[in-house]
């Protein structure tokens, strides 16, 4: 399992829950989740906070399924068997991994409209953690 202890979890709440993205001031670029250089031009270490809109489409997608989860969706897995995985480039540019729900996993395709919401992802250390799934939308 990847472990991320519960100190370095929550500061990274304000991403977590509220998709707050960074606007490079040189290049206009959206960084998300936040950097301390601009990962587009690279140069820049000055930003503007933008609440994301948590929209987007499905850039590429995979299928987990039996033995292919990672031990922390090993249940999640069991309850439901196989489930979507994908990149999903924002509205605002930048691109994002998250796991697709509420649909049939037959059914997501490349350039699915979806959008974010925020859920329970999996439980570690006692602590529910909390994260972005996107549904279609």
């Amino acid at each position: 399992m990847a472990h991320v202890s519960v100190p370095m979890y929550w500061r990274t709440i304000p991403q977590r829950y509220k998709m707050i993205g960074q606007k490079c001031k040189k290049c206009g670029a959206v960084n998300f989740p936040p950097k301390g250089v601009c990962k587009y031009c690279q140069t820049s270490s000055e930003f503007e906070e933008v609440q994301l809109s948590g929209r987007g489409k499905v850039h590429t997608f995979v299928l987990i399924s039996a033995g292919g989860a990672p031990p922390e969706f090993a249940e999640q897995e069991k309850a439901g068997g196989q489930y979507p995985v994908a990149i999903v480039q924002l509205e605002e540019g930048p691109k994002m991994i998250g796991q697709i729900a509420d649909v049939d996993p037959k059914e997501v395709k490349i350039d699915m409209p979806v959008k974010a919401e925020l859920r329970k992802i999996y439980t570690e250390e006692e602590v529910i953690r909390y994260g972005f799934k996107f549904v279609p939308g």
